[in-house]
């Protein structure tokens, strides 16, 4: 690939399940259109995890819920394609997008407190899902939630309790349990482990990658923990202003971050090989995204800015496997 031009994903193999191309997804406000996504390009294999990270407010979830038209006006998708399975998803109606959800694409949501229903047990969360897209008794659809638990570690005999009555990760057990009741072949993991402990969060980590094994599942998992992220992801995309600024295997994105901004977030990252030594701080903040700077979004946080930083936004090069967009990056 030569310089100037952006990733092709027009001829992508059998194996790859999800294309997203130059994906724009603005909120129209009173004060201006906020670009939450601009222009974003990536794809995932069958059975291939992807990371999304990045500071708060890159654009990462929205870019996620766009993928099951669950962006909610005032914001909308203005631009670019969402191929799954080689079946565009942008134009869908929200009734075909109704059919879609839960059973092809589903999706945990973080903070399981607020996602799951308050006043209803657990198992009738479970089968409300399993029945909504599966021609089955409720008989049957009971059997199955009751295995559905099981999956995910929770004793059946607990299927008639109520969201109060479990811990913060078992909650979130529950979530994955709704979630992959009718065996999607895609999953949207939005920050899975935000509020749990340490240790209930490598159990979570743990779960996670015993069941992408176990239902040949293909994910994309939101985080700005990077070690969530080496944990369960085969690639990672490093979001920032609503652009994508790198992408590449996570070995080799971990080991050889060629973007700024991706160094700077390695670089603010807790090592245990480097002891007690202060932490790395990215100095000023994130663009608003309702006024982006003209050129590359990471420009004014940069220690290696140049003139045509401020003045032209890079376009995506290819270098020893990793997509960059960075004026100092050539292929």
């Amino acid at each position: 690939m030569t310089k100037h031009q952006t990733p092709n994903t027009e001829h992508q193999t059998p194996d790859t399940l999800l294309e997203i191309e130059n994906l724009k997804v603005h909120i129209f406000t009173k004060k201006g259109i906020v670009k939450a996504v601009d222009g974003i390009t990536f794809d995932i294999s069958r059975s291939e995890t992807l990371g999304l990270i990045g500071e708060s407010g890159c654009g990462k979830t929205t870019a996620a819920l766009s993928i099951i038209n669950l962006v909610r006006p005032p914001g909308r998708i203005t631009g670019g394609k969402i191929i799954f399975d080689g079946q565009d998803l942008v134009p869908m109606s929200n009734y075909e997008m109704r059919r879609l959800r839960g059973k092809e694409i589903s999706i945990v949501r973080q903070e399981a407190q607020n996602a799951l229903n308050p006043v209803m047990n657990i198992g009738k969360q479970i089968t409300e899902m399993i029945i909504e897209h599966e021609n089955v008794t409720k008989a049957a659809a009971w059997e199955r939630a009751r295995s559905q638990l099981n999956l995910v570690g929770i004793s059946d005999a607990r299927i008639r309790s109520y969201p109060h009555e479990f811990s913060g990760g078992m909650k979130q057990r529950v979530m994955i349990s709704i979630a992959t009741s009718c065996n999607p072949r895609f999953l949207i993991l939005d920050e899975p482990t935000t509020g749990l402990d340490v240790i209930v969060q490598r159990q979570m980590l743990s779960l996670i990658n015993n069941l992408k094994i176990k239902l040949s599942l293909t994910a994309i998992l939101i985080s700005h923990d990077l070690s969530v992220i080496a944990e369960t992801c085969d690639k990672v995309a490093v979001m920032y202003g609503g652009k994508i600024m790198e992408q590449a295997d996570t070995l080799s994105l971990y080991k050889n971050p060629m973007h700024p901004y991706s160094q700077a977030l390695i670089g603010a990252y807790p090592s245990l090989k480097e002891g007690k030594k202060a932490l790395k701080s990215i100095p000023g903040a994130p663009p608003r995204p309702i006024s982006p700077p003209p050129g590359c979004r990471f420009e004014p946080r940069c220690a290696y800015a140049m003139r045509i930083c401020r003045e032209e936004e890079p376009l995506t090069v290819r270098k020893e496997g990793h997509l960059v967009a960075c004026h100092l990056i050539s292929d």
